[in-house]
């Protein structure tokens, strides 16, 4: 933000004595240098990185910054400046010392119904400035109702702290869980849309406790306070009320409403008769003892829920001690907090080992139902693969047979082979014998003998010939063999 002025705080300030300190914030003393005013330095730690959960997110301070700058009322604490350095933000505030108005009423003897509303007509002209602006507080509560100076016939009336203010945006829905259980509206237990309405809610409440000194919803535990808020369980007991005006009564009944459009706006509980009836108007001491008695509101039951409740301030009641008893609270806040998400994530771990259990338990069946059928088909397999195998070795014994049958029938063949080229050799030579008689039967003037058919005589001795070779070769090998001796062949 460009107002957070990047300098050095201790340039302009005077810094004094500790007040207070928070979780991640410590509240000084401080002096202007040039004017010499007293304010209240409070240093906030800022968170350095995403994933730490040290200090205040940079957001969340320039929100409750943004809304402090547009404020400018007698009923709310006032920014006066704000610096910013590596690790701070730095909020120059208005110095409120007067301690809670709670303590202030539990240290009278009594308290008078007029005197009662002149401080809540106070808180609730603080609201109405805020509302009007469309500014919600959402943590109103004793704690934060402070006093300006105590020392004064009529104190003033201070609201502080911030951090969960909201400026509400139309059309634009809020939701959030926060704020101090005990004051908190259904709508936040319910987890329900978020107004303007909560702030009202929260001054029936605190209307309630100054009146009677009890907590209207007040439970053993925190779930039980929420219970009580979201069932709107609580009533006037007459042992607290019996001398509390029906006006009062009705004016906590019209804010303690669960539905929102039938709940007092903040202007509605301004122009209540119970506000508007006791304005202005001090104690009548000419009124007779009797009757002013009837009047009067004992505190002690008030002070018991201060010791009690939220505090155990000394009767001079400090801005100092307001910061330690916030840290006190914010310190418990936190814890419950961490143990309500400690369970819920316990909670939420465990539904997710059921689920998870759930599942696996189905996955083990359906896994098992499948590894069964994969074992029958493994088992398929097996007898299909020895069957191939037997298959197998039979074809194999059947190739080994064929080829030693193979290898005897080529021995047989190379035999027959060799018989075929040695007869082929011997008819070889015996056609040149016979070929060389018949060259001896020729004259050497070329003479024939007229009487001799050498045709007919080689043609027997062809059949001859043929019909040995095929006895011997079987008729394979020499069956295309024809020796043709025709008269053209014979020497004229």
């Amino acid at each position: 933000m460009d107002l957070f002025k990047q300098q050095k705080v201790e340039d302009f300030y005077e810094i004094g004595e500790e007040l207070g300190s928070g979780q991640f914030a410590i509240v000084k003393q401080c002096r202007e240098k040039t004017t010499g005013l007293e304010f209240a330095a409070k240093f906030i730690k800022k968170r350095q990185s995403m994933a730490s959960s040290r200090g205040v997110r940079r957001e969340e301070i320039e929100r409750e910054v943004n809304i402090l700058q547009q404020i400018q009322h007698p009923n709310i604490v006032m920014l006066h400046d704000v610096y910013e350095n590596r690790t701070d933000v730095v909020l120059i505030l208005e110095l409120v010392s007067g301690g809670e108005l709670f303590d202030f009423l539990a240290q009278k003897e009594s308290l008078s119904e007029e005197e009662a509303t002149q401080f809540i007509k106070q808180i609730l002209e603080g609201v109405n400035y805020l509302h009007a602006r469309k500014i919600a507080h959402f943590d109103l509560k004793p704690e934060n109702i402070m006093l300006l100076d105590k020392n004064t016939p009529l104190p003033r009336i201070k609201l502080i702290d911030f951090g969960l203010a909201h400026k509400i945006e139309a059309g634009a829905e809020f939701k959030n869980i926060f704020g101090t259980p005990e004051f908190v509206a259904p709508e936040i237990v319910n987890y329900e849309p978020l107004g303007l309405e909560a702030d009202m809610w929260s001054i029936g409440v605190i209307t309630y406790i100054l009146l009677s000194g009890a907590s209207p919803f007040l439970g053993d535990t925190k779930q039980d306070t929420l219970g009580n808020i979201s069932a709107i369980n609580y009533e006037f007991d007459e042992e607290f009320f019996c001398h509390t005006s029906k006006l009062a009564k009705n004016f906590i009944s019209q804010l303690l409403e669960k539905d929102k459009k039938k709940r007092l706006t903040i202007q509605d509980a301004l122009n209540h008769p119970w506000i508007k009836s006791n304005e202005n108007k001090e104690e009548n001491k000419a009124r007779g003892p009797k009757k002013s008695e009837r009047r009067q509101l004992k505190t002690k039951r008030l002070r018991e829920y201060t010791i009690k409740s939220h505090s155990s301030m000394p009767p001079n009641n400090t801005y100092v001690n307001f910061e330690r008893f916030a840290q006190v609270v914010e310190d418990i806040d936190q814890m419950e907090s961490s143990f309500i998400s400690l369970t819920a994530a316990h909670d939420s771990l465990q539904e997710n080992i059921d689920a998870m259990v759930s599942i696996y338990n189905e996955k083990e069946a359906c896994y098992k139902e499948e590894n069964e059928a994969m074992r029958h088909e493994l088992s398929q397999i097996r007898y299909e693969f020895r069957k191939v195998e037997a298959l197998k070795r039979s074809l194999q014994d059947d190739i080994q047979a064929f080829s030693c049958s193979l290898g005897a029938i080529s021995n047989r063949f190379q035999e027959r082979q060799s018989r075929f080229d040695a007869l082929a050799l011997e008819l070889s030579n015996e056609v040149k014998w016979v070929q060389e008689v018949m060259g001896s039967f020729h004259t050497g003037e070329g003479r024939r003998y007229p009487n001799c058919s050498f045709s007919s005589a080689f043609n027997n001795v062809n059949e001859t010939l043929k019909e040995l070779l095929n006895r011997s070769c079987e008729g394979e090998l020499l069956s295309g063999i024809n020796l043709d001796f025709s008269e053209t062949g014979q020497q004229k």
